[in-house]
């Protein structure tokens, strides 16, 4: 017996009966007689007791027409109702699609749902980031068990490689540090010029440059600039061996990866980047001073005298010491990142991507609780 309906009632009272097949196989016939049904509004009370063999197709199908069908509103209620109708309420309530108007109470159901579904997201967003954090911890650790073995075995520590990666980390990134720190004192000279010229004050523009530059401009753009160039380069780098099964070589042949992969990189940015902030803060002194120069008139030996006089004995180390503790960040985050890559090429791009960014908000993270520190110590 092919499907057929049946709709009873007037007045917002209606009735339709399922009759016939409603299997897989009538589903043509099903979405024939489903088209035919008129808009409703009121309550609909779907009897199922004589629909033979129902589907998950043809359910499926019957509330997809029901909501369009019910837009201006329509209460639904299912009599003797498929296993099946439950299934698709369960994974959409109300089923309501294309912006179909639901019941109150489905309205309320819906609104439950999905404030679970925040909290349930919140929750798997939570375990997943402990995960990361344990990954991470116990990442430190293995680094930190292979700096151990160096004072019972110094070949541990694989000096060539450090010495390799700092020309490439360190040496190589001295030309776009430089440059990005001679042009940034340059901006903050210019705008504070403006500013300060208001109340006669130009003379503070070179407070204003070598402060900012030692504390605060010349560790973080190096770090940002590094965390970008050199943090990429070490996930990626690793990434390849990972998906090239070089790291499994490693470990079938009894050999470590982190001392041979890991630590050389952390210890070579550890070098590196404090060497490139002091230079990135000579850059910056050399723009503020040739802006002032330029602009401000300000002879250099006078504007050498001011700074010194500026300049508090800890300001220049309260920029320097953060330099390692932002290479740390970059190297373990880059070479961590490196390490988690699995399967396909579209993963090394997405963690090379997690790596840069992670990497930078830590630093500027970092950065925000040695100022923090700093203040509290009056440092």
């Amino acid at each position: 017996m092919t499907a057929s309906l049946a709709l009873e009632g007037m007045a917002g009272q209606w009735r339709l009966r399922l009759m016939g097949d409603w299997s897989l196989a009538g589903l043509v016939q099903i979405e024939a007689e489903l088209a035919t049904l008129p808009r409703l509004s009121g309550t609909l009370e779907c009897d199922w007791s004589q629909a033979a063999d129902p589907g998950l197709g043809a359910v499926r199908a019957l509330l997809v027409r029901l909501a369009v069908i019910g837009a201006g509103g329509l209460a639904v209620r299912h009599v003797a109702p498929p296993r099946e109708l439950a299934l698709l309420e369960a994974l959409a309530p109300a089923t309501a699609t294309n912006g179909a108007a639901r019941s109150p109470q489905a309205a309320r159901d819906v609104s439950a749902t999905d404030g679970v579904g925040v909290l349930a997201g919140l929750g798997r967003w939570v375990i997943v980031q402990g995960g990361y954090l344990g990954e991470a911890v116990g990442f430190f650790g293995r680094i930190v068990a292979v700096l151990g073995e160096s004072f019972a075995r110094p070949k541990a520590l694989r000096l060539p490689s450090v010495t390799r990666h700092i020309q490439e980390t360190g040496i190589q990134a001295v030309p776009i540090v430089a440059l990005i720190a001679f042009l940034i004192s340059i901006i903050v000279a210019y705008l504070g010029s403006q500013q300060l010229a208001r109340f006669g004050a130009e003379i503070f523009v070179v407070d204003l440059v070598a402060i900012s530059t030692l504390r605060e401009m010349g560790v973080l753009l190096t770090a940002i600039i590094v965390a970008g160039r050199s943090g990429s380069a070490f996930a990626a780098e690793i990434g390849v061996m990972q998906l090239n099964e070089e790291t499994d070589a490693l470990r079938t042949m009894a050999m470590n990866p982190v001392e041979f992969l890991v630590v050389p990189r952390v210890l070579a940015l550890i070098v590196a980047l404090p060497l490139l902030t002091i230079m990135a803060d000579a850059m910056g002194l050399a723009g503020g001073g040739l802006l002032s120069m330029l602009k401000l008139h300000i002879t250099w030996p006078q504007f050498v005298g001011r700074v010194r006089d500026s300049l508090a004995p800890t300001t220049f180390w309260a920029g320097l010491v953060k330099a390692p503790v932002f290479a740390l960040i970059i190297a373990m985050v880059g070479t961590f990142r490196g390490m988690q890559v699995r399967e396909s090429a579209r993963e090394l791009g997405r963690l090379t991507t997690v790596a840069v960014v992670q990497s930078i908000f830590l630093v500027i993270l970092a950065d925000a609780f040695f100022a923090i520190l700093f203040v509290q110590l009056d440092f």
